[in-house]
């Protein structure tokens, strides 16, 4: 079956938006079970189910990959100034364990230069749409207050993902979304982990034991995606490391390794669970968008 053919389309949104611009409203429990009952809220698990379909059987590295377009390349170049900006402000010499300030300056630069940032990515053609992409870029990585990063942060860049396809800066057409999973995603990665690792921010909102990785959820709903239908790579390699950088489950288990110690089935137990008790990368698929629903806040 080709890709995306079972999914309904994204539904666009013309430009200029006459609505007031997005804010917080996700406080509580309850806010989660509101905005579930969205019409964005809709929005999103669809785009994540695209996303999740326009990888499957494709690795990484890319092989042949199709042509990155402008949009694409301009979110990667967005990226690499914002991981730029990391090297030239380096981590105070203080004594604290987790949250170093210099987390702080950076985040005050992007907000001094985020309009700046926005306009080089955006033209004058979707320049209407900023204040409405703001909020959600501001927060996708970590909070400059807390100085900790978690799922809602990732879901925060997610959700600017989407929006910037509601507009139609970017296509929802499957060599675009791949892009979006295995070359923009991963390099959002990449940068979080950067940033976790020099400014040694907390997880936040962590579930402990039971909850599947401190930081990340999503890295693991497109790594089973791209594993979805595959036979030759079990479940059960991932208690076998150092795995390879073929896909962004493996990826996201061995960040884990890099970062936590002792036994795998104590400091992550339901992700050892899962490589023990499901039997193929479909059901692991399709279970972590249950879960995604469940842990929906982050």
């Amino acid at each position: 079956m080709p890709l995306n053919t079972r999914l309904l389309p994204l539904r666009q949104i013309d430009l200029p938006i006459l609505q007031v611009p997005p804010e917080l409203k996700i406080r509580t429990d309850q806010d989660v079970e509101v905005w579930k009952s969205t019409k964005g809220y809709a929005d999103y698990l669809l785009f994540l189910h695209r996303l999740s379909d326009a990888v499957v059987d494709h690795m990484l590295p890319l092989v042949n990959p199709p042509k990155q377009s402008q949009e694409i390349i301009r979110l990667l170049a967005l990226l690499d100034t914002l991981s730029n900006w990391v090297d030239e402000i380096p981590p105070l010499q203080t004594p604290q364990r987790f949250g170093n300030l210099a987390f702080r300056t950076w985040g005050a630069r992007l907000e001094e230069r985020f309009d700046e940032l926005l306009s080089t990515l955006l033209g004058e053609k979707f320049a209407s749409a900023s204040p409405y992409l703001k909020p959600y870029l501001l927060t996708s990585f970590g909070s400059f207050l807390r100085m900790d990063y978690g799922t809602g942060h990732e879901s925060s860049f997610a959700i600017f993902l989407l929006c910037l396809t509601l507009i139609r800066f970017l296509q929802p057409e499957p060599d675009e979304e791949q892009h979006l999973v295995l070359s923009v995603f991963v390099r959002y990665l990449q940068l979080c982990w950067k940033l976790q690792d020099v400014y040694k921010l907390e997880p936040a909102g962590s579930h402990g034991v039971w909850g599947l990785d401190d930081y990340t959820f999503l890295g693991y709903i497109f790594g089973s995606g791209q594993l979805r239908d595959q036979t030759d790579i079990t479940v059960a390699s991932v208690l076998n490391p150092p795995l390879p950088q073929s896909n962004l489950y493996f990826m996201s288990i061995m960040r884990i390794h890099q970062v936590k110690h002792g036994p795998f089935y104590e400091h992550s137990s339901q992700l050892h669970s899962i490589a023990v008790g499901v039997p193929n990368w479909g059901k692991v698929h399709n279970g972590l968008f249950k879960m995604q629903k469940f842990w929906a806040r982050g």
